[in-house]
């Protein structure tokens, strides 16, 4: 613990989310994907936000989800505060700089180049500095001042929409939000959280169905109950989730983010493809070995909950070899006994990736939507990711084994999907 590092996360809001919108075809703004990277860099020790939040009302319980700070400066007071926001960010890093030696790296989240005094300050202060920001919004002079550089673009879990279909960018200070997202959000807020644990146990029993013997279970069904108490630890195979309330696009529910405690630190994704991202994440930021410590340590950051016994296993070790029996990750003997080095099969190059598209979709009867798609892939290889292949999102991964001629896509009307084919 003592030789990790510190991170201190500042964001110029502003910048970030209207990057977003402006750049990535009108999308929200989303922290999660930064807090996930920065997850395996070190521990985040505080988080902050400046912007003038009347602008940015919706966003603000996205944030304070991520347990950021939001630090209002109101801009409405005449041109001479127009940069108060940047001045207060510069100046809460240098008195952090100064004040808190044990902070030893620090998260720009802008791409105005502004800043760049601020990081070469930070530098010669010997301070780490990692920087994010949209890439095309992202000033070519601040990379190049950062240790390290993240676009937000570039990071996993961002879905960037395909240029032939990215709607049109909001104009400034627009509160417009696709209606999609708001109900996926809401209902996942509603869903009781014994319920979502259920979903994801399930998932990985689908995973690996067939081939786990009776000793590696739970003990009997026992539906999971709506109200159980979220420190409530079973041992116990998990009934399929209810479907969460219908929650229409334009009414989202006005109250107070205190009543959203129970929201997910992040989607219900199966744990094994949770734990193969980590691991992905933290093998190409680190030089060194992957111990099993360090990965759960990592896994704790993203989501504060995560416990094995909700998966059936008494220990950490017990359900890594789980998923190393199946394939899912490698383990070697480690620096000391119990605590063993974890890292992923090889993934193999592009053409081994086309040919796994293909074979999912030859499974589902030859043909199949891409919305769901990737998550049918997952299920044969959790640490699947086009980001690591050079794609910018799945849609540009598809379009690729299209013109490798593993696939076919043809857009359907109806679905209002594109539909993937097998080729013979």
């Amino acid at each position: 613990m003592d030789q990790e590092e510190r991170l201190a996360v500042f964001i110029d809001y502003e910048n970030l989310a209207l990057g977003a919108r402006e750049h990535l075809g009108g999308m929200q703004f989303d922290f999660g994907p930064i807090a996930d990277a920065l997850a395996v860099r070190g521990r985040v020790v505080a988080r902050r936000a400046y912007a003038d939040w009347s602008y940015f009302d919706e966003d603000r319980r996205m944030l304070t989800r991520h347990q950021v700070e939001l630090i209002e400066m109101t801009q409405r007071m005449g041109a001479s505060r127009k940069n108060a926001a940047d001045i207060k960010m510069v100046v809460d890093a240098i008195e952090m700089a100064f004040e808190r030696d044990y902070i030893s790296t620090f998260v720009m989240c802008t791409g105005d180049s502004d800043f760049s005094p601020l990081v070469h300050k930070l530098r010669e202060l010997n301070k780490r500095v990692i920087g994010v920001g949209v890439e095309k919004s992202t000033s070519r002079l601040l990379p190049a001042a950062c240790d390290e550089f993240l676009f937000y673009d570039r990071l996993e879990g961002v879905e960037v929409p395909d240029e032939d279909q990215g709607a049109p960018a909001p104009k400034r200070g627009s509160r417009t939000r696709k209606a999609g997202t708001t109900t996926e959000r809401a209902a996942a807020q509603k869903a009781p959280a014994a319920a979502r644990r259920a979903k994801a146990a399930e998932a990985v029993a689908e995973a690996v169905a067939g081939t786990t013997s009776p000793e590696a279970l739970a003990e009997p069904e026992t539906p999971a109950e709506p109200e159980a108490k979220p420190a409530t630890r079973r041992r116990r195979k998990a009934e399929p989730a209810p479907a969460p309330v219908d929650v229409a696009p334009e009414a989202e529910p006005d109250v107070d983010v205190s009543d959203q405690d129970d929201a997910p630190a992040s989607d219900d994704v199966p744990m094994e493809v949770r734990v193969a991202q980590t691991l992905g994440d933290l093998q190409s930021s680190t030089s060194g070995a992957v111990t099993a410590s360090a990965l759960k340590r990592t896994l704790l950051r993203k989501d504060a909950t995560f416990s094995e016994s909700d998966y059936g296993f008494r220990t950490f070790g017990e359900f890594l070899r789980f998923l190393a029996d199946r394939g899912f990750v490698e383990l070697a003997p480690g620096p000391s006994a119990g605590d063993p080095e974890v890292s992923l099969p090889e993934q193999g190059d592009t053409d081994a990736a086309f040919a796994l598209l293909r074979d999912v979709v030859q499974e589902s009867n030859g043909s199949a939507a891409l919305s769901g798609l990737k998550n049918a892939v997952r299920k044969r290889r959790p640490d699947f990711s086009e980001k690591a292949l050079g794609f910018r999102g799945f849609l540009q991964f598809a379009k690729a084994a299209e013109a490798a001629g593993t696939v076919s896509l043809a857009w359907d009307d109806d679905a209002d999907d594109y539909l993937v084919t097998a080729s013979s």
